[in-house]
């Protein structure tokens, strides 16, 4: 009898070690639907960390210049599936801007904590215009009077910009030659009043 019972209960605990690992697991929850405000209110997060690593210094204007370049694709192939669907986005548009979207975030984490920093303290003239210039950049990119184009195109000349002044200065023992002073500020006299037309032109983000 005993011998029987101790078969039963062997039996009993293979069966059910035996059963699929799935059936013992507990259902995943579902994920958020992607709606077309949800892609829209990240888009307004993302130009807000933008902005902010603008502003503290943790984005340099080459890693700005490439952010917000892919803002722009972004913002271009929305519109163009868009305009394909009658003014809307099917599921699968919407799925892939928010894969784009996910991208273009860990892109933003891995920038601003990264070690290339932009000097948010310079004592030099030049070094305290493109350090207002680049506040001024900032403050448009969060406030909407920049788009992400007319951002990228913005910081990619203040790259070029800070490029030329910093190969300047290697050759120089570290300073700017006269010459190389009036040449910056002419560039950064141009590159100040196109931030102007850009910030007033009446284009939002």
């Amino acid at each position: 009898m005993k011998s029987t019972l101790k078969i039963t209960f062997l039996g009993t605990a293979l069966t059910l070690l035996a059963l699929p690992v799935v059936a013992q697991t507990a259902p995943a929850a579902p994920s958020t639907p992607v709606t077309a405000q949800s892609i829209q209110g990240r888009k307004e997060n993302q130009q807000d960390r933008i902005a902010q690593g603008v502003d503290s210094g943790q984005l340099t204007a080459g890693e700005t210049t490439n952010l917000e370049k892919k803002e722009a694709d972004i913002n271009k192939e929305e519109h163009a599936m868009s305009n394909e669907n009658g003014g809307k986005l099917t599921t699968g548009d919407k799925q892939l801007i928010n894969k784009q979207q996910n991208q273009l975030s860990n892109q933003i984490y891995q920038d601003k904590h990264n070690s290339a920093v932009q000097n948010t303290n310079p004592t030099s003239e030049v070094g305290k215009r493109e350090e207002n210039q680049q506040d001024r950049i900032g403050q448009g990119i969060k406030s909407g009077q920049l788009t992400a184009g007319e951002t990228a195109h913005l910081e990619n000349n203040e790259s070029k910009i800070n490029n030329e002044v910093r190969n300047d200065r290697a050759a120089n023992g570290g300073k700017l030659t006269s010459g190389e002073k009036k040449q910056v500020n002419n560039q950064l006299n141009r590159q100040s009043r196109q931030i102007y037309r850009d910030k007033h032109n009446g284009r939002r983000q």
